[in-house]
């Protein structure tokens, strides 16, 4: 979407990028993998319907996406492409409930990325963002059955499961944004800035 395509969200160890085309053949090569295919529930596209596909989620204003880059790395070389370990995304549309919801994925792509709680602190960043600046009312997370450390990890952030669908093998879960849940996000993202890129400000200092 417009809104995040010159914003950068800069957390203790990851930092949030708009997906541009530069990215696109890195993550190109990510989703080739039969196990990322599997976890995500994706079908693999080709380098053509990818660059489409990067187009889309700039200009549709029902979904949201940034890229995840490994923090130290990038301060360490300038290397966007190098830095890349994942990406987060939110689709928007409006519940049964007339409440604004959006579905919420997280994939940490690179091996060398996961168990060092990268993707719970990325998630964290878009759920806030989604708060703050997107105004979502509810978040919702469709999981496949066999990606239980992606459930537990939403569980753990405070969502409930409301079903599980054996057609799909997902599980779906949700969470209801209140005051409670806002300020525990806050709190675990407490640090983190929000950056327009052509702003004179240093993302090191964090």
């Amino acid at each position: 979407m417009r809104k995040n395509s010159n914003t950068r969200i800069v957390g203790k160890h990851v930092i949030l990028v708009p997906y541009k085309t530069e990215h696109v053949p890195k993550y190109h090569g990510w989703m080739k993998s039969p196990e990322l295919q599997q976890l995500t529930a994706s079908e693999p596209l080709s380098l053509e319907e990818e660059y489409e596909m990067q187009s889309s989620w700039l200009m549709d204003e029902d979904k949201c996406t940034f890229i995840i880059l490994e923090k130290s790395a990038f301060e360490n070389t300038g290397d966007e492409i190098g830095a890349m370990i994942g990406d987060t995304n939110l689709f928007f549309f409006q519940s049964e409930d007339c409440m604004k919801l959006a579905e919420a994925e997280i994939m940490i792509a690179e091996n060398s990325a996961r168990r060092k709680r990268r993707g719970w602190e990325a998630m964290l960043l878009m759920l806030r963002y989604g708060c703050e600046e997107l105004a979502i009312e509810k978040f919702q997370a469709k999981i496949s059955c066999v990606n239980e450390k992606s459930i537990l990890m939403f569980q753990k952030m405070g969502f409930v499961k409301i079903s599980e669908s054996a057609v799909f093998k997902e599980v779906t879960l949700e969470k209801c944004v209140n005051e409670t849940w806002r300020h525990w996000l806050m709190a675990e993202t407490q640090g983190s800035q929000y950056i327009q890129t052509g702003e004179e400000e240093d993302i090191k200092s964090e």
